[in-house]
């Protein structure tokens, strides 16, 4: 490591535990795959594939479990670049020994690496996928992945141009194993036809443990497009749709008026060609709830239905993971917090092999879609 690196590393270090705690306590409480223990230290059993991978941008949590899935699935990390000292160095206290990166190009003219993840102020994201694509490498971005019907356009027009990537890590579906066996279920026919899904999906703010950004509607894009991105992921997902689009949609801010430039209410309404779907999405997690949000999904079918209690079953059973089906069987509970997350592999193989097993690059997108186009349309609720 250079002497600048590590002289501003170590000036940095009260401030970085700081960062690490939250970021470590965040992604634990997801029922991701983050453990605060240690990184993972290579690919599960029976992982084939190989790549090498760097990371531009660490100004969200979630870039630990984005990391930590990329390993698990066969990747090797060599480089990172963040312009924060603090953010640097809590990253590399868990991936230590990883090259840093002077500079972003330093990425992305290194002919090696084959894919880079991200997790910048989401404004930044789309903008940094285009140049990762051009530099013939795949991208892995948090969500939202794309802040503007714009940047959505430049997108396409660079995947169809350069074939690459450009992935979005959908967490609440693909690093909840509740929500993986729900697909599993869905997919094997357990319910019948999917109808309908419902996803609610609080979250708390703890304004006091968030950057600037997080509060300015023109660099989160607005909490449809922020949160709702993951509820119109599974509602493609589970319905099947290949096209949809908005009913109606609301979005505003109904309870904190100290941050005008914050929304923390919103809910859409979407039909698709495989079913139709209900999203609400709040910043109103109670500080007596023993996680950040209550976040649960409804998937109704001809034959029956399931519903996920992903981060909590209240005055139930503890931990998260929580399935529970009524079919034509009965009812029952399932535990799903042994079942594996297959997202990193896949995604690792579909680099490797260039087939789209993690994720179509269509439905993606057009998840990003539904919420650019719900934010663009959404009026403002009604709250006596």
């Amino acid at each position: 490591m250079h002497d600048i690196d590590r002289r501003a590393l170590l000036a940095s270090a009260g401030l970085a535990a700081t960062f690490a705690g939250n970021a470590f306590a965040q992604s634990v409480a997801q029922g991701n795959a983050v453990s605060a223990d240690a990184a993972p230290t290579g690919p599960e059993p029976g992982v084939r594939h190989r790549i090498r991978f760097a990371v531009i941008g660490l100004d969200h949590s979630h870039i630990y479990s984005m990391t930590d899935a990329l390993i698990r699935g066969g990747g090797t990390l060599v480089a990172v670049h963040a312009a924060d000292p603090a953010q640097l160095a809590a990253y590399l206290k868990r991936y230590g020994g990883v090259k840093v990166a002077r500079s972003e190009a330093e990425i992305l003219d290194d002919k090696s690496i084959q894919l880079v993840a991200s997790a910048s102020v989401p404004d930044l994201r789309a903008p940094l996928g285009v140049r990762v694509m051009r530099a013939g490498k795949d991208f892995l971005s948090d969500k939202p992945g794309i802040t503007s019907l714009e940047q959505l356009a430049d997108v396409r027009r660079t995947v169809a141009e350069t074939k690459r990537k450009f992935a979005i890590m959908y967490s609440e579906r693909l690093e909840v194993r509740a929500a993986v066996h729900a697909g599993e279920l869905v997919h094997a026919g357990a319910i019948g036809k999917v109808v309908q899904t419902v996803n609610l999906a609080p979250h708390r703010m703890s304004p006091a443990s968030r950057p600037h950004w997080f509060f300015d509607i023109k660099r989160y894009g607005g909490i449809l497009t922020d949160i709702g991105s993951h509820q119109a992921d599974q509602f493609l997902f589970y319905t099947g749709s290949k096209t949809a689009h908005v009913v109606a949609s609301q979005a505003g801010n109904v309870g904190s008026p100290q941050f005008p430039q914050f929304q923390d209410f919103g809910d859409m309404t979407l039909t698709g060609d495989g079913g139709t779907g209900y999203v609400r999405v709040d910043w109103f997690t109670p500080d007596g709830l023993p996680t950040w949000g209550d976040g649960r999904v409804f998937i109704l079918g001809t034959e029956g239905y399931i519903e996920l209690r992903k981060y909590v079953d209240i005055v139930g059973r503890p931990g998260g993971n929580h399935l529970f089906i009524a079919d034509k069987k009965g009812v029952r509970h399932i535990d799903c917090s042994n079942v594996p997350l297959p997202f990193g592999p896949q995604l690792v193989r579909d680099v490797v092999e260039r087939s789209a097993v993690a994720q179509n690059q269509e439905q993606a997108l057009l998840a990003a879609e539904l919420v650019l186009v719900a934010q663009q349309k959404a009026t403002a609720p009604r709250v006596a």
